[in-house]
C-alpha cells in the first residue's frame, strides 16, 4: 500500500469513525427518532452526501462492526482450545463479547436501552446479527466435516445467534446463555419437567 493510499484509508476511517460517534451522542441525547441522518452529517462536519458514502442509512450508523463480528464468530470456531467443544468456544465468545463492550464503553448500558426501546433498531439489530449465521453454520461444519448445507450445523449457529436475545429479557442474562449452551451441549433431558409425552408407537 502507497503512503498515498495508506493516508486516504486513515482519513475514511477518521471519517466513519467520527459519523458513528456523533451518532451515537445525538441518538442517546435526543432519543433516535428524534435525529435526522442532516443532524448527523452536521455534527461531523461533513455533508450528507459523505455519510451515505460511509452508511447506507440511519441504522447503520447505530452498528458500524458488522464484519468484525461475523470474522470474530467464525474464529471462536476455529481457533477455540484443543478439548473445547463448539458450543462451549461460542458460548464463551458470546459471554467475553458482551463483558468487553460493557467494559470498553460506559455508553454500553444506554446503547442497550435505546436498541430495545427503538423499534427500528432492534429489528435492524436483530436481523444484521442473524446474517452470521450462514457464515457460523459453515464454519462448524468445516470443523466436524459435515457438509455446508447441514441442517445441524445451521440449527446449532442460527441457536446461538439467538441465545443473546433470548437471555436480554430475563433477571440474569448471562446465567441464561449459560442455561441455553447447556440445551445446546446437552441435548433436552429425557426426564424433563413438565410431562413425558406420549409413549413411542
Amino acid at each position: 500500500m502507497s503512503e498515498t493510499t495508506g493516508r486516504r484509508e486513515r482519513k475514511k476511517a477518521a471519517t466513519r469513525q467520527a459519523l458513528a460517534d456523533a451518532a451515537l451522542e445525538l441518538f442517546l441525547e435526543r432519543g433516535y427518532d428524534q435525529v435526522s441522518v442532516k443532524d448527523v452529517a452536521e455534527a461531523a462536519d461533513v455533508s450528507t452526501t459523505t455519510l451515505f458514502k460511509h452508511f447506507s442509512g440511519k441504522e447503520a450508523l447505530v452498528f458500524d462492526e458488522d464484519a468484525d463480528q461475523e470474522t470474530a464468530l467464525v474464529a471462536a470456531v476455529r481457533e477455540r482450545p484443543a478439548g473445547t467443544s463448539v458450543p462451549a468456544a461460542l458460548r464463551d465468545h458470546l459471554l467475553d463479547l458482551d463483558t468487553r463492550a460493557r467494559d470498553s464503553d460506559p455508553r454500553f448500558p444506554r446503547f442497550l436501552r435505546l436498541t430495545e426501546s427503538t423499534p427500528a433498531l432492534r429489528e435492524y439489530a436483530h436481523r444484521m446479527w442473524m446474517r452470521h449465521q450462514t457464515a457460523l453454520a459453515h464454519a462448524i461444519a468445516a470443523d466436524i466435516g459435515a457438509p455446508e448445507d447441514d441442517v445441524t450445523c445451521a440449527a446449532l449457529a442460527r441457536f446461538a445467534l439467538e441465545a443473546p436475545s433470548l437471555a436480554r429479557s430475563t433477571a440474569d442474562p448471562r446465567q441464561a446463555v449459560e442455561r441455553v449452551f447447556e440445551l445446546l451441549e446437552r441435548g433436552w433431558p429425557t426426564a424433563a419437567r413438565g410431562g413425558t409425552g406420549p409413549a413411542p408407537g
